[in-house]
């Protein structure tokens, strides 16, 4: 767990230094857009969040015995 917290600290501050290094546009909003990168793929993962959920009401069949074996994966690896 620690090497992933590692890696994503690594990976934010190097996106940190690419956005205020190649970004073109003034300092302020160089930095703003700097913290705020993560933001693109947060939103991503909630939209897949919502679009499971969406299918476990839509589809139940099939969905809710997926969403079990997933959930026990995620026990089991992690």
């Amino acid at each position: 767990m620690r090497a992933i917290l590692a890696a994503m600290t690594i990976l934010y501050a190097v996106g940190v230094v690419w956005a205020l290094i190649r970004t073109n546009a003034r300092l302020a909003e160089r930095i703003v857009l700097s913290l705020l990168w993560p933001l693109g793929p947060l939103a991503f993962v909630v939209t897949i969040a919502i679009l499971l959920a969406a299918s476990v009401i839509a589809y139940p069949v099939v969905m809710i015995p997926a969403v079990i074996v997933l959930a026990v994966l995620w026990r089991v690896l992690f």
